[in-house]
């Protein structure tokens, strides 16, 4: 056998070898591309836990005279026109104990300094989601029913909730309530589409039993206008039974958000409800009521337009300058009396994202009819915030 020969064979056996080598190498690499998100899921171990929370803490000083810094008129020149108060010591934890599953458990701690039998626990629910489209809640949370239901209290735009919120959150239809929702995202053609629906008992968080036999159904749906200035529209309705006697809610709201450049942006919200106030209908004295509780009809609207401006300096992040106007009528039908509130506010971020901010304002209170030694009387009140989430 010759020199070339045999050189031959070599590079034909060591061509082979090399063929063999790569055709591994690339099965290899078939059958690990297989596996690889196999295995990467079997090592995602569960429950994972995530714990957050926020203090949030202010100063009132009232500027009206004889009226305290809850509102309330003193004729006799009594209450309490400053104080320090500390309005959310929260804390939140959220287990994901599988891939579609989690557990949400919310408590503000500042609220032991009231009687904690109906306070303290705020969120406790499980969510499962089987997909973007269908997600299913149980517990106690905030059904969907208004713009403001959809961030916290530590993002909020002004000094607190609007009053409207306040007050449906007494009727049953926002705040912190017991019951089931399904919630998910759609589109309706090329439009982003949401909706909420919810079932709950209607009379407020940490409550042993329903005080009646009656539930409340509500429903939310938001479309998507514009994509480039985040416009939505929502809205909200709802049904139920309380005391075996029929009650409604209705609302509508717009959202934007307009970003000027990158330094300055623009949010704004408007939204209006109309609801049976079933709460100042059960109230009165039955010899005294009417007999139709729609009779007894709250009304409100709020514009909250947030003009804010990013600075991105070590020491400071953003400023924001809101001012929202709430229109207010707890019985427009019967005994109305509207309340008109502006809230002029100003607001220092130092951390991103909220994580430590400043706000300084004033809430203005005006009433069509003052009455002596209630809180409907008209009142100014300076406030000075701050808060740190974490």
């Amino acid at each position: 056998m010759s020199f070339f020969s045999i050189k031959k064979r070599s590079i034909s056996l060591l061509g082979l070898l090399l063929s063999f080598t790569m055709k591994g190498q690339i099965l290899d690499s078939l059958l690990l591309g297989q596996t690889k998100p196999q295995e990467e899921a079997a090592a995602v171990k569960y429950p994972q836990l995530q714990i957050k929370g926020l203090f949030q803490a202010r100063y009132l000083l009232g500027m009206s005279k004889d009226v305290d810094v809850n509102g309330l008129h003193h004729s006799d020149g009594s209450g309490t026109d400053n104080n320090f108060m500390l309005k959310y010591m929260r804390i939140q934890v959220r287990a994901q104990i599988s891939k579609r599953a989690e557990v949400v458990a919310l408590a503000n701690l500042a609220d032991f300094k009231n009687d904690p039998k109906t306070r303290v626990l705020e969120n406790a629910f499980l969510k499962y989601t089987f997909n973007p489209k269908l997600a299913i809640t149980v517990g106690q949370f905030r059904p969907l029913f208004g713009i403001e239901e959809t961030y916290p209290i530590d993002i909020i735009k002004s000094l607190d909730w609007s009053n409207q919120y306040t007050e449906f959150g007494k009727l049953g239809w926002t705040s912190f309530q017991i019951g089931l929702s399904a919630t998910g995202e759609l589109k309706l053609g090329k439009m982003p589409f949401q909706y909420a629906v919810s079932v709950v008992n209607g009379n407020g968080k940490n409550q042993v039993n329903d005080n009646d036999n009656g539930k409340q159904y509500s429903t939310r749906l938001v479309f998507g206008l514009d994509k480039n200035i985040s416009l939505n529209l929502g809205l909200n309705g709802g049904i139920g039974e309380v005391y075996s006697k029929n009650v409604y809610a209705v609302g509508a709201d717009l959202s934007s958000l307009v970003h000027f450049n990158p330094k300055w942006s623009l949010d704004m919200q408007l939204e209006a409800k109309q609801a049976t106030n079933h709460t100042l209908y059960y109230s009165i004295d039955p010899e005294e009521r009417t007999s139709n509780p729609d009779d007894y009809l709250i009304r409100g609207v709020y514009f909250l337009p947030n003009l804010r401006y990013e600075v991105n300096h070590k020491n400071l992040s953003a400023f924001e300058l809101s001012c929202r106007y709430e229109y207010l009528d707890s019985s427009f039908r019967l005994n109305s009396n509207p309340r008109q509130t502006i809230t002029p506010m100003f607001g220092l971020e130092f951390l991103k994202n909220y994580g430590a901010r400043i706000q300084l304002g004033v809430q203005f209170d005006r009433y069509k009819h003052q009455i002596a030694n209630t809180s409907q009387y008209n009142n100014n009140l300076f406030i000075i915030q701050v808060q740190s989430r974490f």
